[in-house]
């Protein structure tokens, strides 16, 4: 799942016409009981070196391939709707810090694999899931309460977990990655292992129902262990608290986290970062265009 192979989206930009007769008119250590999924693998590094941090990954042809287009009533807003998304509410949640706390959560995932030659190409094993019984699976992961003891609030939205297993594998939940990335979410089978262990579950990587559930946990451990270090424990995943700087949400974090690893985004004593902006827009972008959203 969070590993360094991004892939790039084109960006959707909505236009608004108004016409008129006159005139023409934009997370500390918790007990495993505390999570109630496991968390989901990430395949990108723990701590990516400078000259990776400068380069981002190379996009996927085949995840490009497979994303289509926006559906057509999100493509032609209408003048209300868009005016409405054009007010921005004000920002009450805290801006990140200049400098990131302790972690609070202390076990973290293992590093993730060197990325795979670009000339692999990814295989296929057993029957592909229906679309229908995908969307069954992420949207029964994003109803989880994954910290229902420290962190109750923190939701993944479901839109956000439809992107990202769009961009990870087009919702196909038999595709093995050369990387070692597995079906819906890209698991990486250390880091599915860990989070068993972690959270005492048993959670098979290659069953698309446990695939989602450990994307969506990933997520919320992610949520949680930026949201503490930088966030002021403000676990919101708004893009409405997003600015232009993509360091300054913490969902932006968490889809960043996903893709390069925890350790590459949030470091104690450091500023957060964003290694790999290609990827965190295509995500962002995939939440309110993506075609899987109707699905």
């Amino acid at each position: 799942m969070v590993r360094q192979t991004g892939r790039r989206c084109a960006a959707v930009l909505a236009g608004l016409l108004l016409a008129s007769a006159l005139v023409g008119c934009a997370a500390k250590g918790e007990s495993p009981q505390d999570l109630a999924a496991p968390v989901a693998v990430t395949d990108a590094p723990t701590d990516a070196p400078a000259d990776e941090v400068s380069g981002e990954p190379s996009p996927s042809v085949s995840a490009v391939e497979s994303m289509g287009a926006a559906p057509t009533s999100r493509a032609t807003p209408t003048p209300t709707a868009t005016a409405a998304a054009a007010k921005k509410p004000t920002r009450v949640a805290p801006k990140p810090r200049a400098v990131a706390k302790p972690p609070t959560e202390t076990e973290v995932p293992p590093a993730p694999p060197k990325p795979a030659p670009t000339s692999c190409k990814p295989s296929y094993k057993g029957t592909q899931a229906s679309r229908a019984a995908v969307k069954a699976a992420l949207t029964n992961a994003a109803d989880r309460t994954y910290w229902p003891v420290s962190a109750p609030d923190i939701k993944i939205p479901l839109n956000l977990l439809k992107a990202t297993a769009w961009q990870e594998s087009g919702w196909q939940s038999n595709i093995y990655a050369c990387d070692g990335g597995v079906g819906l979410l890209q698991v990486m089978p250390a880091t599915a292992t860990w989070m068993n262990q972690r959270f005492e579950k048993s959670y098979e990587i290659d069953a698309y129902q446990d695939n989602a559930y450990l994307g969506a946990t990933y997520l919320a451990w992610a949520t949680k262990y930026i949201g503490d270090m930088y966030f002021e424990s403000d676990f919101r995943l708004d893009p409405a608290l997003c600015t232009a700087e993509l360091n300054s949400c913490l969902l932006n974090a968490v889809i960043a986290a996903y893709n390069f690893g925890h350790g590459a985004v949030a470091q104690e004593g450091k500023p957060l970062t964003i290694p790999n902006p290609s990827y965190v827009r295509n995500v962002r972008a995939l939440m309110s265009e993506c075609v899987c959203l109707d699905y």
